[in-house]
């Protein structure tokens, strides 16, 4: 397995960006930058791309909604020229309370959307002149749909590094995750639970890849989690916490009843029980209540936390569910403690 690991996107960017120089040297893989409604992601990977060498570089994620199909292509291939080829593409549909309550354009047909951003994108990638006239994008725009006549399918000036830049959708919905299997270089759960996850996933899955081409190379699972790896009692139970808090935060505060795709995946993990309580207590204002109610099996299936032999068997466990990539987030402290546990994790993931 690889190793990955999200950049933080809420402040001490610079810090970060040497400190990276620093995660690079002890065996991460990749490293992927959010873009919520915080600093865009282009910018700073165009930064991180100048201060590292050999670590990849993505979009973690951008959503499909807020740039054109072209500008997406446009804007990955010129992060791949400055990387010398190290960028990922991380992508997905994010949901309405970014799409609607911060960039003000309506979240709709994410499936359909996304389709026809892939297409497009690697048509711009291999330099054809893109005349693309799908059922929510027409390029060039015609008369038909609103367009002065006057534009003709154009092909991007430059030439990419890489006529074929991966693409990673984040999706946890069942038709979200067929179509990541079968049309995406990558797939990007949230909350992963290896011995849980052929119950949530197994079935898109396999009627993605059943669809998938030959000329895709498998598909590459990167599975987000926590990690911290330690001994010390108060360690441990502090980044549990920090756990329980980020999990009562998405499933039960990330949506209204029954928009919440984080505490659907919590049912479909078969905890929907607990999933409706984390929300109702969560929705009420109760956090704490909502972080305590978090079940102790979800927090330690879906979090790499605990002592070396806990977290090496967790490893395997992620492995064994046919993860290829860990992006992790380092719980320790400190910086050091940071790098110690990522080259540990590096060694248990080879």
């Amino acid at each position: 397995m690889k190793i990955g690991m999200p950049i933080a996107y809420a402040g001490g960017f610079a810090e970060t960006a040497e400190q990276l120089v620093e995660f690079e040297g002890v065996g991460l893989d990749v490293a992927f930058v959010a873009e919520p409604y915080a600093f865009d992601a282009v910018s700073q990977l165009g930064f991180l791309a100048a201060k590292t060498r050999t670590l990849q570089l993505g979009t973690g994620i951008i959503n499909i909604y807020s740039r054109t199909p072209t500008l997406v292509a446009m804007t990955a291939a010129g992060l791949d020229y400055v990387s010398g080829g190290r960028f990922v593409l991380g992508i997905g549909a994010s949901g309405p309370q970014v799409v609607e309550g911060f960039h003000g354009v309506p979240f709709d047909a994410p499936l359909g959307r996304t389709r026809e951003v892939v297409d497009i994108c690697r048509q711009v990638w291999r330099r054809e002149k893109v005349d693309f006239h799908g059922r929510f994008y027409d390029v060039p725009l015609t008369k038909e749909k609103g367009g002065s006549g006057l534009g003709k399918p154009l092909k991007l000036i430059n030439h990419p590094v890489r006529s074929e830049i991966p693409i990673v959708l984040a999706a946890l919905g069942p038709k979200n995750v067929e179509l990541a299997a079968e049309l995406c270089d990558g797939w990007e759960p949230i909350f992963y639970f290896p011995e849980r996850a052929e119950a949530a996933f197994g079935e898109p899955l396999a009627a993605g890849r059943a669809k998938r081409s030959e000329t895709l190379a498998p598909l590459d699972v990167v599975a987000d989690t926590k990690v911290l790896i330690s001994t010390d009692r108060d360690e441990v139970a502090a980044a549990e916490q920090q756990v329980r808090d980020n999990l009562a935060l998405y499933i039960g505060g990330m949506g209204a009843k029954g928009k919440n795709f984080y505490n659907d995946l919590a049912g479909r993990y078969g905890f929907a029980e607990e999933a409706a309580r984390v929300q109702d207590l969560y929705l009420a204002g109760d956090k704490a209540e909502a972080a305590r109610s978090i079940p102790a099996e979800l927090l330690h299936g879906v979090a790499l936390v605990g002592d070396p032999e806990h977290v090496a068997s967790r490893v395997a466990a992620f492995a064994a569910a046919g993860v290829t990539t860990l992006n992790a987030t380092p719980l320790a402290a400190t910086h050091e403690a940071r790098l110690a546990d990522v080259a540990r994790l590096a060694e248990y993931a080879r």
